[in-house]
Order: structure tokens, then sequence, then C-alpha cells
């Protein structure tokens, strides 16, 4: 029996971009499974090499953020591993009922995954994991402690290795668990990932945005970095609030001179940096604010 604080599993048949079905048939592809059930083949890629892609965004007082945003990106990544290109509209349908099962009120989240599939099969398996918020986000007002550890790439990682995947989101989180503990065992809460030469990348799960002064700037995406979808949204606040906003090659000597700096993400949003390597750095309340009350309130 599925309690209504447990999580919710929603598996896909999933369609071809290329298909037309019509919302009789979208609705019938979508079916909703116990979570505890055990429903994943264990011959799965997803799980047995871990070749898939994955999204995960907030769900804040029943309102999902970012669906177009999250939906593009999907896109983006299944294109990088040479996976089926996702049926949007599928996607959306799927979305909005596994959003409709969660409370309305607080917070909570999504995460939709997209396989390779059973090996051999040439079927991608596809679901969405919808789940109400565990954590009291304490974070957003105290802050974290993060420490850089080096990625072993140089910036140039993306056109030079493409096949190394930078900048997609991919299932293989193996490296990101592990920079997240390594980080824990020094003292911190969190990682900033640095290029083998000196750059700022961002963090195992979360997007760099540092001010200067009236200057916000976020790391480039050409140093084969993901795109930030929560960061892409505080920019168009940022801008609308008189900042200047930037991307940029930002070398991590360069931190030493931030007047703030946030790791943000869909589901932290954003959390004010109290420290880099043990060299504090003040928490600007004020925008600290700002920003999260505008992402709740998106």
């Amino acid at each position: 029996m599925i309690s209504p604080s447990s999580p919710r599993v929603f598996f896909l048949a999933p369609f071809a971009a290329t298909d037309s079905p019509t919302e009789e048939e979208i609705a019938a592809s979508v079916r909703e499974d116990d979570a505890a059930a055990p429903t994943l083949s264990v011959l799965d890629l997803g799980a047995s090499r871990g070749d898939g892609i994955f999204e995960t965004l907030g769900v804040i007082e029943g309102r999902p953020q970012g669906i177009e945003e999250h939906l593009a990106r999907l896109g983006r990544s299944a294109a990088m591993l040479d996976l089926p290109a996702p049926h949007i509209g599928q996607w959306r349908a799927a979305m909005e009922r596994a959003v409709a099962s969660l409370p309305s009120t607080g917070q909570g989240s999504l995460k939709i995954v997209l396989t390779r599939g059973v090996e051999g099969s040439g079927v991608p398996t596809a679901w969405i994991v919808a789940r109400a918020a565990a954590s009291d986000f304490t974070e957003r007002r105290d802050g974290i402690r993060v420490v850089t550890l080096d990625r072993g790439f140089p910036l140039d990682v993306a056109e030079r290795a493409p096949w190394l995947l930078a900048g997609a989101k991919t299932l293989s989180y193996a490296i990101n668990m592990a920079a997240i503990r390594e980080a824990k065992r020094r003292g911190a809460h969190d990682a900033l990932f640095v290029s083998s030469d000196g750059f700022a990348l961002e963090g195992p799960t979360s997007s760099l945005i540092v001010r200067f002064g009236d200057r916000i700037v976020t790391p480039s995406t050409d140093g084969g970095i993901l795109p930030g979808t929560t960061q892409a949204a505080l920019y168009a606040w940022l801008e609308a609030e008189g900042y200047r906003t930037e991307y940029e090659a930002l070398p991590v000597a360069a931190l030493e001179q931030a007047d703030a700096a946030w790791f943000v993400s869909s589901v932290r949003l954003a959390a004010p940096v109290t420290a880099i390597d043990d060299r504090p750095l003040a928490i600007d309340v004020a925008l600290t604010t700002g920003m999260n009350a505008m992402l709740l309130g998106r």
C-alpha cells in the first residue's frame, strides 16, 4: 500500500520524440508503481552501468519549478549520450501527474530519469520519483563551508574530450558523492570542483555564484560544467534588481576577493558559502533572503 508520505514512482512507456500520441494515449503510457516494489530490471543499463541521465526539480507549494528548463536540459543530455530524444509532451504530462501526487503545501522534488534500458532491448527505461522534502533547509540561513577539490581535468576538457560527457547530467554520480564525502572528512559541508589548471567550476550537486561588489559571476559553461537552471533563474532576477551578471572563467585565486558566494540548486535553492578552504566569507543576508524569496515564490 502506498502511504501519502511515501515517495511516488511513475514509469513511462516512452514515445519517440517524433510520435504524435493523443492525450488519452499519453495518459495511458504513464503508470504509478509502489516505490517499494521491485520494478526495475537488474539488467537495466542505468543500474548496471550508470548509462542514463536525470533531472531533479523542486516543487514548492504544489508548483513545479522550471519544468521547461529541465526538460530542455534533459534533451541536451540525451543528445550527448546518444539516447533517444525524449517526447516532451509525454514527459510534461507525466511530471504534472507526479506533482499532483505530492502535498499542496511545503516543498518537494521530482527526479526524472531516462536510461538506455535493458541491455540489448533497444528500449529506454523512463520514470519519475516524486517525494516531499525531508530537510528543513537551515543551510539557506546558516550557510555552508566548502573545500576545493581537483576534478582532474583542465578547463577545456569539454572541447578536447567530448566523450567524457562534461556538462551532461548523467546517472554516473559516484564521483560527485565521493567528493561530498571527502569534503565532510575535511570538516566542510560540500565541495567546489576546480579544474587542474586552477579555475573554479561547480559543486557536486550545485552551481556556484559569486558576488564581487555589484558584479555577479558564475563559471562559464564552456568549462564543461552543467548549465544551472536555478542559476539562470537567479540571473534573470538579479539583472532586474540592477546587478551586472557575467559568465566567465573564474580563477580559484580570484575567490579571495569575493564579497559573497552561494551554492544554488533546484531543491537547495540558495545556500550562502561561509568559508572556502577555511578562509571565512561573509554572508550577504539581504541578497540571500531576496534570492530565496524569489525562488520560493516562483
